[in-house]
């Protein structure tokens, strides 16, 4: 039987959410979050009442724990967490395989259809579409994150669907399971290049999109070149920041810039890491994340 490796990371409560959704961010297969102090005399007891969620996120000191395919990928996930500048206060506990379990069965119990608008909904394969959808994207759970539950994802799908037209051109920086090209392709756009620095990202964009009967260009970041009416990328705050250079030059004149991973605030510090190339602003928000677009006016 193979193994998964279990990334486990020690937190303080203030940390255990922005933890959780920055694993899921960077390909955790799943993250659940224990009590540091279980077993102790400083364990705490913590859980909601029946069908409702618990009062807070973690407790005093957490350990969040994630899944990830192999050691190099879960070793890799805790440098990158590390290095970001609020998780002075994390640290790693362990890094270590653990028996793989039935996690189709798992994984399947537990990601439903999702509504990106009332007419676009991502819904697995093992579920029927809702009625009223009048756009489908089948998307199952892989190795790359983007599987639509994540508020980075709804909030760039609900931005495409919102502005829908037919982009000539497409980028998606950083493009992990192939979701948001996916969803431009299903709003008209074409000629969509899919880009990011992890091969099985590359593999799954080209495998989804077949499975939804959309072209891609997947490849890694070299692929990109010259300008795109349209450029998407859904990472992190800090890789956004040592990216603006480039991810200005591709925006085409009247073109959109569409910036995704970003906490509330990390509002200001994007701005400024922008302010030389394009002026971003705030055009949505969901449970402390924002979604920061931009726009490069036309050539007269």
């Amino acid at each position: 039987m193979s193994n998964l490796f279990e990334l486990a990371l020690v937190c303080r409560e203030a940390d255990v959410e922005i933890v959780s959704d920055a694993l899921m961010e960077i390909d955790a297969l799943a993250v659940s979050v224990e009590d540091a102090d279980a077993d102790t005399d400083a364990e705490q007891a913590l859980f909601g009442e029946p069908g409702m969620p618990a009062p807070k996120p973690g407790w005093e000191r957490s350990v969040v724990k994630a899944l990830f395919p192999t050691e190099a990928e879960a070793t890799e996930a805790a440098t990158l967490l590390l290095a970001q500048d609020w998780a002075a206060d994390v640290h790693v506990q362990a890094v270590q395989a653990v028996p793989e379990q039935d996690w189709v069965r798992l994984t399947q119990s537990q990601f439903a259809p999702v509504e990106i608008t009332p007419e676009f909904w991502i819904v697995p394969s093992w579920h029927e579409a809702p009625p009223q959808a009048k756009r489908v994207m089948r998307l199952d759970p892989g190795l790359a994150f983007g599987t639509g539950t994540h508020p980075t994802t709804r909030m760039c799908l609900r931005w495409i669907a919102n502005h829908a037209q037919a982009w000539p051109r497409v980028l998606d920086y950083g493009c992990g399971s192939g979701i948001l090209a996916i969803g431009a392709a299903l709003h008209g756009a074409h000629d969509i290049d899919a880009v990011d620095i992890d091969p099985a990202a590359v593999t799954s964009s080209r495998d989804n999109a077949a499975a939804n009967s959309v072209t891609l260009n997947p490849g890694l970041p070299e692929l990109a070149q010259g300008e795109y009416p349209l450029v998407i990328a859904n990472i992190l705050a800090s890789p956004l920041k040592l990216l603006a250079p480039l991810l200005c030059a591709h925006v085409a004149p009247g073109g959109d810039l569409i910036l995704a991973g970003i906490l509330s605030r990390q509002a200001d510090e994007l701005k400024a890491a922008y302010a030389p190339w394009l002026a971003l602003d705030v055009s949505d928000e969901e449970d402390g994340w924002i979604l920061m677009t931009a726009h490069r006016p036309a050539q007269a």
